[in-house]
């Protein structure tokens, strides 16, 4: 699975924060590292809510996301080199300068880099991943995809373009794979129904505790 960095202007408003959060959980869950969403959709707002306070609303932005090794990296350019964030020692009472606070214990590690029009603040993110390319999917992933490899499925790699035609290719690969299965359970005498149901169970059971949201 390949993971391009993307860029995404924007206008640095309160009311954008929202949009900004949904576009990461997107863009996140395309390339499979849904056990980041939350801590990435945290840090988005703190980073844009950071030039918000303190370059202005209004302030025209960027928002880029990349791979770092396996992490992920959260980079929000701003106009403005000379308003550096800091990392304030804020009471959990205090109304505001949490924002650097809270990034810096999410994160792997954050910073930021001034240039003579502008600057980046950045933080990282761990993924579990080996590589920038690798899947967080598991055993059971990978055991798929190397079954698939006999389907001739190249187009496996569809995350990358995020395209609705190879998507649509690289399921009929994965049900193709699914019948051969159950023929295979057929062939030697086996209730290919109750086989069914039983992996809904497994998967289910399997991916119930990945899907309870943070609070």
């Amino acid at each position: 699975m390949t993971r391009k960095r993307w860029d995404l202007p924007f206008v640095a408003e309160p009311e954008g924060v929202a949009a900004l959060r949904r576009i990461m959980r997107l863009h996140l869950g395309l390339w499979g590292l849904h056990d980041v969403i939350d801590v990435a959709q945290l840090c988005v707002s703190e980073l844009v809510s950071n030039v918000i306070n303190h370059v202005g609303a209004g302030t025209p932005g960027t928002l880029a996301v990349s791979m770092i090794g396996s992490r992920v990296r959260i980079e929000v350019h701003d106009p403005d080199p000379r308003a550096l964030p800091t990392l304030l020692d804020a009471s959990a009472e205090a109304e505001s300068g949490r924002g650097m606070a809270l990034v810096s214990a999410v994160a792997d590690r954050w910073g930021v880099e001034p240039y003579a029009d502008r600057k980046v603040t950045w933080c990282e993110l761990a993924t579990g991943l080996t590589s920038p390319d690798g899947h967080v999917g598991g055993p059971r992933v990978a055991r798929a995809e190397e079954m698939l490899g006999l389907y001739g499925t190249a187009q496996l790699s569809y995350a990358a373009t995020h395209s609705p035609l190879t998507t649509a290719v690289a399921e009929e690969a994965v049900i193709d794979l699914i019948a051969d299965l159950l023929h295979w359970l057929r062939a030697h005498g086996c209730d290919a129904d109750e086989a069914l149901d039983r992996a809904q169970i497994h998967f289910e059971a399997e991916t119930s505790e990945k899907d309870v949201p943070l609070s």
